[in-house]
């Protein structure tokens, strides 16, 4: 079995650097199995890939562990175990790379958190429930998901699809996110495991799924298959998860979500309450589309990184962060000297801390970085004097009623250079299908503003604060209902119109 993870970042022979593994040699690693073979099918400058082939000793694999997935009297001999992806592969991933897992590269520290252009290939991976529910897995967790159904028998198409998927992925990612999200799917989609699974199976997918198992929309799923649907432990980990999962980071209500879908298509109703966590988490996995294949909480994020470094902002406050999706990208960006997270919710401030590994940060990406718990429609002195703030998909979350405290709060006492500020556009609501007739994206939503209102509230603010604005979208434009999201640009002391 056999799992290949390339990428174009430059120079592309880093990946060696974080993977503890040196592309001018191959590697064995010994597992209870067989053996894992580690090699580079290839190692340029522009463009590097690993492989991770199991050899199974079927030998090996009967007295060890049950085949698992196989049934009948000659299961454990006949069986697809030493071929498909499974718990075996993840088992070997987990041994041959497991400090790139936990984020540590002492030779290139500073990679350890930046998102990479990452590509991965599985070419036979055991999928119970096929292509649809791989892309549920992946999709939210920001992976453009390519998964092709197995014929049984190429000579007889009649006979139908195999329970195998063709599947690869491609993202911008850390790379420790990316192994952890593999050397998970991996036995969830095969829902089946090659060994015993015990009280410290729980511990091992909430280590493993810390910073995105809590907020992902088919984390029940994923808890019941990885812990073979032993009933206890699932509810015990459900309840772990649950902690980490207030109301400030919750996920858009599946009630108006609808399900996951394919490539291509309007994105989905996605909510960003307090930051990133169900915007990255649900959001994304809808937010694909023909002409723009990044989801969109992902382009919402690009938008903002674009205007902060065109407003040449150096020191930011990330105002509303939930569980630091974005902050992780302003820190990937040394043009960003000062990042500081302010939320709520000091459990949405735990889980940003534990996303941005700010425990394993190297000193200096370290002295970058604060969390600060602060209500927003309140007056903090720690919030004065930064180039830029930002309220991704947050204001809609308040009251009405609170949103002039907010305004003093932000704009006259805090005061940055610059202000950028999302929103949904309500009007684009009727573009998703799953979502009922006048029903907001998120049901913590206390409102959403037509663009008429949007920019009605933002030229007023900017004209009794003294600031410039300048409205956009983000997303594909509709001609008759414009963009999924609105965003706007409030620049201190320039002379500009909403437009």
């Amino acid at each position: 079995m056999l799992v290949t993870l390339s990428t174009t970042h430059v120079p592309a022979t880093d990946l060696g650097f974080l993977l503890h593994k040196n592309p001018a040699r191959a590697q064995r690693v010994e597992v209870s199995t067989g053996t894992a073979h580690v090699f580079y099918p290839e190692a340029g400058e522009d463009r590097c890939t690993v492989a991770l082939l199991l050899e199974v000793d079927p030998v090996g694999l009967v007295r060890t562990a049950r085949a698992g997935g196989a049934e009948g009297p000659l299961a454990q001999y006949v069986n697809d175990r030493p071929y498909a992806a499974s718990s075996l592969l993840a088992v070997a991933l987990g041994r041959a790379f497991a400090s790139a897992r936990r984020g540590v590269s002492r030779e290139r520290p500073e990679l350890v958190d930046r998102a990479l252009p990452l590509e991965v290939h599985v070419p036979a991976l055991s999928c119970r429930g096929g292509a649809e529910v791989a892309r549920r897995f992946f999709a939210p967790l920001g992976w453009w998901v390519e998964a092709g159904m197995m014929p049984l028998d190429e000579a007889f198409p009649e006979w139908g699809d195999s329970r195998y998927v063709d599947l690869r992925l491609t993202g911008q990612l850390r790379l420790a996110d990316a192994l952890n999200h593999l050397y998970v799917a991996l036995p969830v989609l095969d829902d089946a495991r090659h060994h015993w699974v015990g009280e410290d199976e729980v511990d091992k997918l909430l280590r493993a799924g810390s910073g995105w198992l809590a907020a992902h929309p088919e984390r029940e799923l994923i808890t019941r298959r990885w812990l073979r649907h032993r009933t206890v432990l699932a509810r015990r980990a459900i309840e772990r998860l649950a902690e980490v999962d207030d109301a400030e980071v919750e996920a858009v209500d599946d009630a108006t979500a609808p399900p996951v879908a394919a490539a291509g298509g309007p994105p989905s109703p996605d909510g960003d309450a307090h930051g990133d966590a169900h915007g990255d988490a649900h959001g994304d996995a809808h937010g694909d589309t023909d002409d723009h294949p990044l989801p969109l909480a992902r382009q919402r994020h690009a938008a903002v990184l674009a205007e902060l470094r065109a407003a040449g902002a150096g020191r930011v406050v990330d105002l509303g962060c939930g569980d630091g999706a974005l902050l992780r990208a302003l820190l990937a960006d040394p043009a960003f000297t000062e990042v500081v997270g302010v939320d709520v919710s000091a459990r949405a401030l735990e889980v940003a801390a534990r996303r941005l590994g700010l425990d394993r940060l190297p000193e200096r990406q370290r002295a970058r970085v604060r969390l600060l718990q602060s209500g927003l429609t309140y007056t903090d002195a720690r919030l004065r004097g930064f180039d830029a703030a930002v309220l991704v998909e947050v204001v809609e979350h308040l009251d009405p009623d609170r949103l002039p405290a907010l305004e003093h709060a932000v704009f006259a006492a805090a005061a940055p250079g610059t202000v950028v500020v999302t929103t949904p556009n309500v009007e684009y609501n009727v573009r998703f299908p799953g979502l009922p007739a006048g029903a907001f994206r998120h049901r913590d939503h206390r409102f959403e503003w037509t663009r008429a209102e949007f920019a009605g509230w933002a030229a007023a603010v900017g004209q009794r604060h003294g600031y410039g604005v300048r409205l956009a979208g983000v997303g594909e434009e509709d001609p008759e209902v414009g963009p999924p999201t609105q965003l706007a640009v409030f620049t201190h002391g320039a002379a500009g119109a909403a437009a």
